[in-house]
């Protein structure tokens, strides 16, 4: 009896379980990615399609193509490449960032949202580096906030400097 009536509970939990399984958010997504990339003051792109985007999260660089699987992460200070267009052949245009969030719904639809987003092109390293030497210079102040600001700065500049190489 108790053999039976184990059966029974293990064939029901059986079915619910393929029942799970069978499911996933790619097959309510659409086939193409939206992006909708916002700073405080402008909106880069308003749900416009593109093939994909490659992000510089702090979990490390991640691509977002349709269908990707929602997801919340907080960006790190680095480049976004957008492939515009229905295939990522062309060439990406790149925004230098530092920092934000990006989320990923369902139906394939990503959401950026940063402080500052400038493209890439318009730096110089010259300056970069200029600006980075003086910001080292500031780490071992004694003043605790332009000690904290300065470390900030570094993060940002060093990531900046890696990016235009």
């Amino acid at each position: 009896m108790l053999f039976v009536s184990a059966a029974r509970t293990l064939s029901r939990s059986s079915l619910r379980a393929s029942r799970v399984a069978t499911r996933s958010y790619a097959e309510a997504a659409e086939k193409v990615l939206k992006l909708q990339f916002s700073l405080p003051h402008e909106t880069l792109y308003a749900q416009t399609q593109v093939a994909q985007v490659n992000l510089p999260a702090q979990s490390g660089k991640m691509g977002i193509l349709a269908s990707h699987v929602p997801t919340i992460e907080q960006l790190a200070p680095g480049v976004v490449e957008v492939f515009e267009g229905a295939t990522p052949s062309a060439a990406p245009k790149k925004y230098f960032i530092s920092g934000g969030f990006a989320t990923v719904q369902p139906d394939s639809v990503l959401s950026i949202t940063a402080a500052e987003a400038f493209p890439l092109d318009s730096f110089s390293q010259e300056n970069v580096r200029s600006l980075l030497q003086q910001a080292k210079a500031k780490l071992g102040d004694a003043d605790e906030t332009v000690a904290a600001e300065a470390a900030i700065t570094v993060e940002v500049l060093e990531a900046l400097e890696s990016a235009t190489k």
